[in-house]
């Protein structure tokens, strides 16, 4: 593709060797985060309901700078270890970000009735919008995290007519492109503490949202869901507009959009990714299913967005932000 990235070798932290143990300390080993200091924006949707966005700017950024819009994963929200970092490295470099906050997530919780769910390119969109009304002519780079980097790619590729002009480049981390082979992997015995995991965060946020709203969808479970695909088979995909689970994944799933992004795009994942079978990406470049703008990148470590390594050249061990650093910047 052009203006492809030169990616140094990713090589594992010492201490954390093996795809669980590098997604496990990037989830539960953030590191020292920046205190909150964005300001916080409003983004109103065609629906009526609304998300929130993050806003922090350089304090030597002019109009007209460039800017990154960061998308969450799944459970995840504007005060994710990974967003916060990068971010704040961004920041240092004089690109002003915006870190967005997913329907009912983060301190967007009570402004939005349906949840947010793997497809829901529309909303970035929106967002997107407001960024070149806010910023007139400033560059922007879309930056997508797990889930969050399947529904960037969505978004390149469903429609490109209808990208902004002004997003110059896109990346997806360890985006799950085939969203039923994810979830269903999970049933596996050796990922079943992820699957539980993911369902607990998730049940708590939606009893939360009730609290706040009680206008929230209710969910229909004949009993608590230990599974992620009957959380989304009963709660995700109706309060979507979707028939069942496998409607919300196979009209959902990134994968089908791949050869028609036009925008240069960074595609990084990892082949010990617990979460996010290599094999899926493999079947896209055997298929010649990816867009010439596609730069796809596969580390033999990392884990799920973890990549915490040794004997770089990089300023600390965070060899993730700073690839999204050098991607936004190159």
């Amino acid at each position: 593709m052009l203006g492809s990235l030169i990616i140094p070798p990713f090589r594992p932290h010492r201490l954390f060797a093996g795809g669980h143990l590098q997604t496990l300390a990037g989830a539960f080993l953030p590191g020292m985060l920046e205190p909150e200091k964005g300001k916080i924006h409003q983004v109103d949707l065609a629906d009526a309901e609304a998300v929130v966005i993050h806003d922090d700017q350089p304090s030597e950024w002019i109009a007209g700078g460039p800017t990154a819009v960061l998308v969450h994963g799944l459970a995840g929200c504007h005060r994710s270890g990974y967003l916060v970092r990068i971010a704040a490295k961004l920041n240092a470099r004089g690109v002003r970000t915006l870190r967005m906050n997913l329907r009912g997530s983060g301190t967007g919780a009570a402004l939005a009735m349906k949840p947010y769910h793997g497809g829901c390119s529309d909303d970035v969109v929106a967002v997107v919008r407001f960024v070149e009304r806010l910023s007139p002519s400033s560059p922007i780079t879309l930056l997508g995290f797990s889930l969050g980097g399947n529904i960037i790619l969505k978004l390149l590729g469903e429609a490109p007519d209808r990208v902004s002009s002004a997003v110059v480049r896109a990346a997806a981390v360890n985006p799950p492109i085939d969203l039923e082979q994810s979830v269903v992997a999970l049933q596996r015995w050796s990922l079943r503490p992820y699957d539980r995991y993911f369902v607990r965060l998730l049940l708590r946020r939606l009893s939360d949202r009730q609290l706040l709203h009680p206008n929230v969808p209710t969910a229909t479970f004949s009993q608590p869901p230990r599974r992620l695909f009957d959380f989304d088979n009963h709660y995700t995909a109706p309060a979507s507009g979707y028939r069942d689970a496998h409607d919300y994944y196979e009209q959902c799933s990134s994968q089908q959009f791949l050869a028609q992004i036009r925008v240069p795009t960074l595609i990084l994942t990892s082949r010990d990714d617990p979460l996010i079978a290599v094999s899926m990406f493999e079947r896209q470049v055997a298929a010649k299913n990816l867009s010439p703008q596609i730069q796809l990148h596969i580390t033999a470590g990392g884990g799920h967005l973890g990549y915490l390594s040794r004997d770089s050249n990089d300023p600390d061990e965070r060899w993730l932000d700073w690839r999204m650093v050098d991607w936004v910047l190159a």
